[in-house]
């Protein structure tokens, strides 16, 4: 339930060498506030440009994705990597969470997740995979 939420787990979504930018954590760091630890960082990684940005996948071919898994563009080239994927109970669908270049992430991109020497399509799917109704 924590991936159809898109809740991040450190060492997977996010780490030392993942900042929040391309986590999508943004929302969490308040940059107009005075000066913090890490702030010099995080401005300096905004004005180079995110390289990569976490998606939502849903699988279309048979097969999970799992984390470590390399997820390729049309011809086969590597573009990114799979942080977290399961079957997700509530939907009754394989999704997982991959890290790629921004001009992969559109919704609706289609990209292959190589799984067992092989790929299976996926497309990007809007995040979080699902969202509690709300109590009226």
């Amino acid at each position: 339930m924590r991936l159809e939420a898109k809740l991040p787990l450190y060492g997977h979504e996010v780490s030392d060498t993942i900042n929040a930018w391309e986590a999508g954590l943004d929302r969490f760091c308040k940059m107009e506030k005075p000066d913090f630890i890490g702030r010099t960082a995080l401005q300096e990684v905004k004005a180079a440009g995110v390289k990569r940005t976490l998606v939502g996948l849903e699988m279309i071919e048979r097969g999970i994705a799992r984390d470590g898994y390399k997820v390729l563009d049309d011809g086969g080239q590597l573009i990114g990597y799979v942080t977290s994927g399961s079957f997700a109970p509530f939907l009754r669908k394989n999704i997982a969470l991959a890290y790629v270049p921004p001009e992969h992430a559109a919704l609706g991109s289609a990209v292959n997740v190589e799984i067992r020497g092989q790929g299976a399509k996926a497309q990007v799917v809007p995040t979080p995979f699902y969202k509690r109704p709300k109590n009226q």
